[in-house]
């Protein structure tokens, strides 16, 4: 399901240092090597390019490629570059922050990931910052929408398959949300212990007994209020937690046909998918929009930031 392309002979990191090292010397920076090196090793080689750029050359290589490069195009190779935890880490105080304030980032970390990689990202964000992302979160946020994201943010959710799912309880809370949504008790202790602590096999099949029984979906249920900000942070960790590939399709989706393209969105979803399921992603952009997604991104985006989206989305020779 991943997109990124490894090349099938690998050098080993401490070549992979050495040409970036020299991407880096004399007057201008060699983009290309950094794009065909950096943008076709998994997260483990690339960890172990950085070590071993640190230790043969007594650098940094995340602030050797800070001074170097600029730009969308920068971000893109800084984003990529770090580990997943410390992306995610990155990603979740940069959310938290005043000028770049974006809670729908913090539901998307908290509901897409794996438990043990949300985990990792937590105790990375720890280390960081010296504050735990629970804090942050209950400090940067009010009311309702405190009262979702800090326990989603909270809980250590168990993954879970389809073979352990409690049909029993599905049904029970099937009618324990419809209840409470036809309330409209969107903030209801119930509904909101069921949505972050149940398992996502567990979720699905609580889902799938909704709109069995009640005949639509319970985004239907929940859209004529879908003006409120907090009614649109459920749907949208709903749609996290059951159909990943459908929430980041319509993320690029709007990244992209808005007036200006939004760079910052379109480069949190390609380079934090681009090992996980962008293949998948790339199916739902084209049966939704009619339009290969490496097609739309390449007509909306240009130069060395153009290529590197186009190398994790699978371009390139690796």
């Amino acid at each position: 399901m991943a997109s990124l392309r490894i090349p099938a002979t690998i050098p080993l990191p401490e070549e992979d240092a050495e040409q970036l090292h020299k991407a880096f010397k004399g007057w201008g920076t060699n983009e290309g090597m950094i794009i065909s090196i950096l943008a076709h090793r998994d997260a483990m080689q690339r960890s172990f390019i950085r070590a071993v750029y640190a230790a043969n050359y007594n650098k940094d290589l995340l602030k050797e490629l800070d001074k170097e490069l600029s730009g969308d195009f920068e971000r893109a190779v800084m984003l990529w570059t770090l580990e997943p935890a410390e992306r995610d880490a990155y990603l979740a105080k940069e959310s938290t922050q005043m000028f770049t304030k974006n809670i729908w980032v913090l539901v998307e970390i908290a509901c897409t990931r794996p438990a043990l990689d949300f985990f990792k990202a937590k105790q990375s964000y720890e280390a960081r910052y010296k504050t735990s992302l629970e804090e942050d979160v209950a400090y940067h946020t009010s009311g309702d929408v405190r009262k979702l994201l800090v326990p989603l943010v909270s809980t250590f959710r168990y993954d879970g398959n389809a073979d352990e799912v409690n049909v029993k309880l599905a049904r029970s809370e099937a009618k324990t949300l419809h209840k409470k949504i036809t309330e409209k008790a969107y903030t209801d202790e119930d509904l909101i212990r069921i949505l972050t602590t149940r398992s996502k096999a567990q979720i699905n099949a609580t889902l799938n007994h909704f709109k069995d029984k009640f005949g639509s979906s319970i985004s239907k249920f929940l859209k004529e209020d879908s003006n409120d900000q907090y009614v649109q942070l459920l749907k949208t960790a709903i749609k996290c937690l059951t159909y990943p590939e459908k929430y980041f399709e319509k993320v690029l989706r709007r990244a992209i046909i808005k007036m200006g393209t939004d760079e910052w969105a379109l480069t949190r979803v390609v380079t934090t998918r681009a090992e996980v399921d962008m293949e998948r992603i790339k199916e739902e952009y084209l049966r939704r929009n009619s339009v290969p997604l490496d097609r739309a991104i390449a007509n909306d985006t240009s130069g060395d930031y153009k290529d590197m989206l186009l190398s994790l989305l699978g371009h390139g020779h690796a």
